[in-house]
């Protein structure tokens, strides 16, 4: 495991970083399609649902660059754990209650066409988050690795005692 490690952490980073990356930029092309998106789960008011939906790009692109490049690897998998776990929760609940949505992560936030729950999207939507939840351990557990800028903070100091 030690030999591989790093590597897996690079794979790690760039596979939930670049997740958080795409989800961020498809939702940042249409603001009030990003807020709708959050507001068709129904767990929030309107106005902090509105808040949420056009903060949550920037805040989903803000975790993914500092996942890409390595630069506060351990709060930023934190981070992006938590995001995840927070997709589980509404996407269960809204598969609980019946509200026939498409999940909106990458931009397609709504009400889906057919007005239909389809069980297999909200399944693998949530076994996906629930990969990058792993990941996102992972990360945490297992922050030094190939190319991030915290490994090379670290080295430094270390050579610096």
């Amino acid at each position: 495991m030690k030999r591989y490690q790093p590597w897996l952490t690079l794979l790690a980073r760039l596979v939930l970083g670049g997740t958080l990356l795409a989800a961020g930029l498809l939702k940042i092309k249409n603001p009030s399609e990003a807020a709708a998106s959050v507001r068709v789960y129904k767990m929030l008011p309107v106005a902090i649902a509105n808040i949420l939906g056009y903060s949550l790009p920037w805040i989903e692109i803000g975790i993914a660059l500092l996942l890409i490049v390595g630069i506060a690897l351990k709060k930023s998998a934190l981070a992006g754990g938590i995001l995840m776990a927070m997709f589980i929760i509404a996407i269960g609940q809204a598969w609980a209650r019946g509200l026939p949505i498409n999940c909106g992560c990458f931009g397609n936030g709504g009400v889906t066409a057919d007005g239909k729950v389809h069980a297999l999207t909200y399944f693998t939507e949530i076994v996906r988050d629930i990969g990058l939840v792993i990941l996102s351990g992972f990360l945490y557990r297992f922050p030094q690795g190939k190319l991030g800028l915290d490994k090379f903070a670290t080295e430094e100091n270390d050579g610096n005692k």
